[in-house]
């Protein structure tokens, strides 16, 4: 009897570990599509690619999940699956068609929620305390199919998006492994969903870590562990330069001199006071040179134009 076959899109820590477990059930992988790393992009993820040479899969990295290549080698033979584990592209109907038993992506985020693009950054940005993977059937409209199966994961009050991708990213291996019995033998769960008004969320760029000094602390806490490195990172432009605040710690302000919304200097220590006049301890920033050591963060921040007072 013949294995069950998929071809795989994939790409980051959930699309390698994710390949690897299919390959640890026994499916035979016959194509893996992958994207090629962005050079304006640090890759802080392990490789998909990496993986299929590992274990001799062929391997392609087409501009497009509708490159014809694609099109080409799933209709050459139909695979039985077609998975997508965090490939950045939605994938068309023609190819979702090729899969003989169902085509399913796995996405970070507890759907019908965070439906789109970065969902974990997102969560992060907008103070959620949980969220997680969902493995849901993939249809013509992005992250709406039925949902087979779902994980969840705790967002703790200081955790960065790097940090919660990390929990996602085991939450996504374990959903698989304990959906893939059910996948082969047809008894897998279809739960429809209701998509909410609200919940479609799009990419993001470098300038969104914009700080804007009229909102909460607690809303720029939240934007600073949205986009901390490996991400472009939280900023403020300042007379002498940029200045990235990749860290911030939530205090109470009793004892600190009143201020204006932004940064400052106070007690040998940098601050930030939010458009609430509630203020963070800033306890990791950088400049264009670099990370400001944390022994020293005081005086950078007043050598780079943050009044101390």
């Amino acid at each position: 009897m013949s294995r069950p076959s998929a071809a795989v899109f994939a790409y980051s820590d959930v699309g390698v570990r994710c390949l690897r477990a299919l390959l640890g059930a026994g499916i035979d992988v016959q194509l893996v599509v992958t994207h090629e790393d962005d050079p304006k992009e640090t890759r802080w993820y392990d490789s998909v690619a990496d993986v299929a040479e590992r274990y001799r899969l062929h391997c392609i990295a087409p501009a497009s999940g509708s490159d014809p290549a694609v099109l080409t080698a799933l209709t050459t033979s139909p695979p039985d699956f077609i998975f997508s584990f965090y490939y950045r592209q939605l994938l068309p109907e023609g190819v979702l068609a090729a899969a003989r038993r169902g085509a399913l992506n796995m996405h970070g985020s507890l759907l019908p929620h965070y439906r789109g693009r970065a969902p974990v950054n997102w969560a992060v940005l907008r103070g959620e305390t949980q969220t997680g993977a969902t493995l849901h059937y993939m249809v013509a409209r992005a992250d709406a199919g039925d949902i087979v199966d779902q994980q969840a994961v705790p967002i703790l009050s200081d955790d960065t998006a790097a940090e919660v991708m990390r929990k996602v990213t085991v939450a996504a291996e374990m959903v698989l492994v304990r959906s893939l019995p059910g996948l082969l033998s047809g008894t897998a769960a279809r739960c429809p969903q209701t998509l909410l008004s609200g919940e479609y969320f799009g990419r993001r760029t470098a300038e969104d870590g914009r700080i804007d000094w009229s909102q909460s602390a607690a809303a720029i806490h939240n934007l600073v562990r949205a986009v901390a490195p490996p991400f472009p990172g939280a900023f403020t432009d300042l007379l002498a330069g940029r200045v990235w605040i990749h860290g911030t710690r939530r205090v109470s302000g009793t004892g600190l001199p009143a201020t204006a919304a932004g940064l400052f200097v106070h007690g040998g220590r940098c601050w930030l006071r939010g458009g609430d006049g509630e203020v963070l301890e800033v306890v990791v920033a950088a400049d264009a040179s670099g990370t400001w050591p944390r022994t020293d963060l005081a005086t950078r921040a007043v050598a780079s134009g943050i009044a101390s007072v």
